[in-house]
């Protein structure tokens, strides 16, 4: 059984570093992110055409070089989180949670009693494929898997602090596109009430000593983040690095003419 490096680095105070890859579903491309340094890498089964048979092999690259696999699951039911953390994933990620009630729900489906009601089986990913105590295994996944649960709407705002004091949960995390376009400030970062709302976030997880993190798209986005208390921010995506590069490519090579 694995040690979750991304719960490692919170609780010793250090910031998370995450790598999304959600476009080229080779594990060759997750197992090379694994050892450039990055803490973790972000699957993304809200928006992207795949099932779950991709989680196993992604899985076992991250294992391969000692990084967690955090998979954004699709709000189906019980065995949305269920199956992707008997795959192997470290973490799961919920769209969208917009109330305490919702948060208490996705601990019972995430967590084995006593602090859940997750179902055991005992023979996957996250079990050593039953070459795992049984006992181990119960305290295993519920001291080293971590929920993150997205704030992304208003009105999850307005309830923040109760589902920060929900145990269980562990980090809330930040969709800017989505909390702008719920503010009817779309994209805006840094209109008035998108910067209350982060504030009132961060003291949220402060005062119940859990953490935040947010979607960034550049260093300069991701250090304002940490300064005002982020521990986890976004580096980057396979789809966005293939777009960029190959628009790129069109500009750079456009300017090559017959002479």
């Amino acid at each position: 059984m694995t040690e979750s490096k991304v719960l490692k680095k919170l609780k010793a105070g250090d910031l998370v570093r995450v790598a999304g890859i959600g476009r080229v579903m080779e594990p060759w491309l997750t197992e090379a992110v694994g050892k450039m340094g990055f803490d973790v890498v972000w699957l993304d089964m809200e928006h992207r055409p795949f099932g779950y048979e991709v989680i196993d092999p992604m899985s076992l690259a991250c294992r391969a070089t000692g990084i967690d696999l955090m998979v954004r699951v699709l709000k189906t039911g019980y065995s949305s989180p269920m199956r992707v953390l008997e795959f192997g994933a470290n973490g799961i990620m919920v769209p969208h949670c917009r109330s305490a009630a919702e948060a208490r729900q996705w601990v019972e489906w995430c967590k084995f009693p006593p602090l859940g009601k997750r179902g055991f089986d005992g023979v996957g990913a996250d079990a050593d494929y039953m070459l795992a105590a049984p006992l181990d295994h119960l305290k295993h996944a519920n001291s080293q898997t971590f929920l993150a649960l997205q704030i992304e709407d208003q009105e999850a705002v307005e309830c923040v602090e109760e589902i920060a004091s929900v145990d269980g949960v562990d980090l809330l995390f930040v969709g800017p596109a989505d909390l702008t376009i719920s503010y009817g400030v779309p994209f805006q970062m840094t209109h008035p009430l998108y910067e209350q709302a982060l504030e009132r976030i961060a003291a949220a997880v402060a005062n119940k000593s859990k953490w935040w993190g947010i979607a960034t798209g550049t260093p300069e986005a991701a250090q304002k983040a940490v300064d005002r208390g982020a521990r986890m921010v976004t580096c980057g995506a396979d789809h966005v690095f293939l777009v960029q590069g190959f628009q790129r490519a069109a500009r750079d090579f456009g300017e090559v003419r017959i002479r």
